[in-house]
């Protein structure tokens, strides 16, 4: 395991987890809720600039790895199904959502590495409706952990739409992925 800037703040990204969920643990007496808030969405959103920054100075510092490009998506999807249990947990999505998109990360996931295995993974590369579910999630997220007005919008019905739309991109890119490895599973009589 290369042990680089890039890898680093991927590392970064996981460590951060449990002081996410854990800002919710915390008593009352000792953080509002409004306060909690406030730091759950700084440190998801710090994260997933991370998760843009790591990618950007790999590419340019000519430090991409094997290992890297295994465990940045890992440490998004973590992160990301952190934020919908801990809000899940909060009551501000439905387990359903929550279901579909974590659900839908692991079984691409799976589709991947076997893809991997078998030579094939070039069918299930990244495509344009995965990255738009992504920007999605990635936008309705913090507008749900921070759930105040922004620029005068209702921050938490704005995120709503917005999950309900990462929700639906979820399950087309789910489609497209599955579709795209159709030859594959159907050369191998699956």
């Amino acid at each position: 395991m290369p042990l680089n800037i890039p890898n680093t703040l991927t590392w970064a990204r996981i460590a951060l987890i449990p002081f996410f969920v854990g800002i919710y643990y915390l008593p009352e007496a000792m953080c509002s809720a409004s306060e909690k808030d406030a730091i759950a969405t700084l440190t998801f959103v710090a994260a997933a600039v991370t998760d843009w920054f790591d990618g950007y100075l790999a590419r340019s510092l000519g430090q991409t790895s094997a290992f890297g490009a295994f465990l940045d998506p890992v440490a998004d999807k973590l992160m990301v199904a952190a934020a919908l249990i801990v809000l899940v947990h909060l009551d501000r999505v439905d387990a359903l959502i929550a279901l579909v998109i974590i659900g839908r990360e692991i079984t691409i996931s799976a589709l991947r590495e076997w893809m991997a295995k078998v030579g094939a993974s070039a069918s299930v590369a990244v495509a344009f409706v995965g990255k738009l579910k992504t920007a999605a999630q990635m936008s309705a997220i913090p507008l749900l952990l921070w759930q105040q007005p922004l620029m005068g919008m209702d921050g938490r019905q704005l995120g709503t739409a917005l999950i309900y739309v990462a929700a639906v991109l979820t399950l087309w890119s789910m489609g497209y992925y599955m579709r795209c490895a159709l030859p594959e599973l159907t050369k191998r009589g699956m």
